[in-house]
């Protein structure tokens, strides 16, 4: 089994993780406190690093760090690894999220995909680093109460129809782009000698 710190202060990140990962093979908790760390990589694998690293040289154990976004195809230029920057700081997630709607009214392609790489850097020489997606749409209206930031519009290919990830709580903790990178990483070191 491989303990690791959570480079992050999102506690629904926190939650979310503890759920997915098997405590069998992969047990996260919670780092003793929080780092500013300057996310200023151009992919989410720079990001991740650049937070697996700080938080590994100030904790000095292993990290769990992850860096996710949405990514539009009408706007290529906004979101992405700034999707938590979206419309600015100091947003709450859900005026991004209708922030988002808004900017979409009356565009055809609403082709979107969440991304989350997950970067487990275990020392300086072992740094692993792991991707899922969660193919699908932006939808036209804000809808339900689950997940968070972007889940109440975002369409899922594979959920079976037109509910948002933020209506699909139990499928989203087996099929969600987090879900998806943490079941790689699983299978990676349950395999690992």
């Amino acid at each position: 089994m491989i303990n690791l710190i959570l480079a992050s202060g999102n506690a629904h990140k926190a939650q979310e993780f503890s759920e997915l990962f098997d405590p069998l093979v992969m047990r996260v908790e919670a780092a003793p406190r929080k780092l500013e760390v300057v996310e200023d990589g151009l992919s989410y694998f720079e990001n991740a690093f650049l937070k697996a690293q700080a938080y590994y040289k100030e904790f000095k154990v292993p990290v769990l760090s992850d860096d996710s976004g949405i990514n539009v195809a009408a706007l290529p230029d906004e979101l992405g690894v700034q999707s938590a920057y979206f419309g600015g700081t100091g947003l709450m997630d859900s005026e991004r999220a209708e922030l988002l709607l808004i900017k979409m009214q009356g565009l055809e392609n609403r082709e979107a995909y969440f991304s989350c790489v997950l970067c487990v850097y275990l020392n300086e020489k072992e740094i692993f680093y792991f991707e899922g997606r969660m193919q699908g749409s932006v939808g036209h209206t804000y809808r339900g109460t689950g997940g968070f930031g972007y889940d109440p519009v975002f369409i899922p290919s594979d959920g079976g129809g037109e509910l948002t990830v933020a209506e699909l709580g139990e499928w989203k903790n087996k099929n969600s782009h987090r879900a998806v990178a943490v079941g790689l990483a699983q299978k990676f070191f349950s395999q690992r000698s």
